[in-house]
Order: structure tokens, then sequence, then C-alpha cells
């Protein structure tokens, strides 16, 4: 799985030189107006959402001596959880909306690498649309099950620390996962494609934390995340699937 992931990463080094070659560009465009505009919906949401839950952690504690820490432990603490919720959101929301738009690039990738003689039927904007929001559906509720445990063991001195590391890890699966949607839909049904992934864990993960690290880059980060993530996952997962 390891190896896999580091693969996975690997593949982001070749992305530019894919994309460039294959005049990709412009199939991003609107996918990219999507991903900025959720991230600033979403951003601007969780920032004063943080203020208000910081808050009302503060409360829970009723002593004088100690509240500046606890308080400020609080603000910290509510930081991370609106954030991982709020990256959480970005991600499912912009993996599915941009499904009818990737898949097509995904497809250009595959017909460059193999050719279009083991080509499958390539979806319709409406039925990518669908599975890309029926995935996502599904992955969030997965996800938050996940999450709101570890989110709440964050609270313990020491353990939060390494809860910060696994929520980064699952976020990063589940990114993976969208990315690797686009090129599985052409090759396998849905229960496949979650069979498909569970055992390709480490591609997922792989590709998933680049995606999350493009994230944290200001304003470039959501701008990029998706045409490298993208190309990315697809020349890895071709080669699992060949």
């Amino acid at each position: 799985m390891i190896q896999s992931a580091i693969n996975a990463i690997k593949a982001y080094f070749d992305a530019l030189a894919i994309i460039k070659k294959l005049n990709l560009w412009k199939y991003f465009f609107i996918p990219v107006i999507i991903s900025a505009i959720t991230a600033i919906v979403i951003g601007t949401f969780s920032y004063f959402l943080s203020d208000d839950l910081g808050y009302y952690l503060a409360k829970l504690w009723p002593w004088e001596f100690g509240k500046e820490t606890f308080t400020a432990i609080g603000n910290v603490l509510s930081g991370i959880a609106i954030f991982a919720l709020g990256l959480m959101l970005y991600k499912h929301i912009v993996l599915a909306l941009a499904s009818p738009f990737m898949s097509p690039v995904s497809l250009k990738i595959e017909e460059h690498l193999y050719g279009k003689q083991h080509q499958h039927k390539p979806s319709t904007f409406s039925e990518s649309l669908a599975r890309g929001i029926r995935i996502s559906v599904r992955n969030i509720g997965k996800e938050l099950l996940l999450t709101i445990p570890i989110l709440l063991l964050s609270f313990i001195p020491v353990i939060g620390l390494f809860s910060s590391i696994l929520l980064f890890l699952i976020q990063a699966y589940y990114a993976g996962f969208g990315n690797m949607d686009y090129t599985l839909e052409r090759h396998y049904n849905y229960k496949d494609t979650v069979a498909f992934v569970q055992k390709n864990r480490g591609t997922a993960i792989g590709n998933g934390i680049v995606f999350i690290l493009f994230l944290l880059i200001p304003f470039v980060g959501v701008l990029l995340v998706l045409p490298f993530s993208v190309t990315a996952a697809t020349t890895q997962t071709l080669r699992k699937i060949r």
C-alpha cells in the first residue's frame, strides 16, 4: 500500500506534461470556477462558525482559573474541527459537480495512453453527474462516521496530535476515491468501483495527500487542484486496471 501511495504522489510530477501535450486546459475552465466558488462559500461560512464554536466551548469551563488557557485550546480545536468539516464538504461538492467535465479528460488520457480499441462507452453528462453525486453522498456519509469520533478524540491532549494525522489520511482517501472514479466509471459499476478503491487504498491515499496539500496553497491551490489531481489519478488508476 505504501508503494502504491508513493507512485500516486509521483504521478503528479508527470501531470503537467500530459495536460500540455493533450491540450487539456480548456476542459478545466468550468471545474475551476466550480472549485473557486465552492471554496469561497464554504470558507466564509467556516470563518464565522469557528468563532461561535470556540465561544460555546469556552462556556463548558465553569471555573475562572485556567479559563484563558481552556478558551485558547478550544479556539484551536474548534478551528481544526471546522476546517476538517469544511474541507470535507468542499471536496465532495466539487468532486461531484465536476464529474461531467472531468470524465472526458480521463477518457482523453486513456485514449492517449492505451488507444481506443479497448474503450468502454463513455458516460453521458447526466449519467456522469448522477454517479458523481451518488459516490459523493456515499463517501461523505462514510467519512462523517469516521470523522466525528476522531474529532471528539482530538480534544484529549496528546491523542489530539495523532487524531489530526488520522483525519488528514481519511480526507486524503476520499479525495483520491473521487478522483479515481472519473476513470472507474467507464470500467466498473458502482459496487465494483467501491471494491476496487478499497483494494487500492494506497493509490487513493497518495493521490488525496497531494490533493489536500494543494488546497493549503492560498488562492492558487483551488484553481490547480483538479487539473493535476485528476490527471495523476487517471494514469495511476489505469495502471491498476490493466
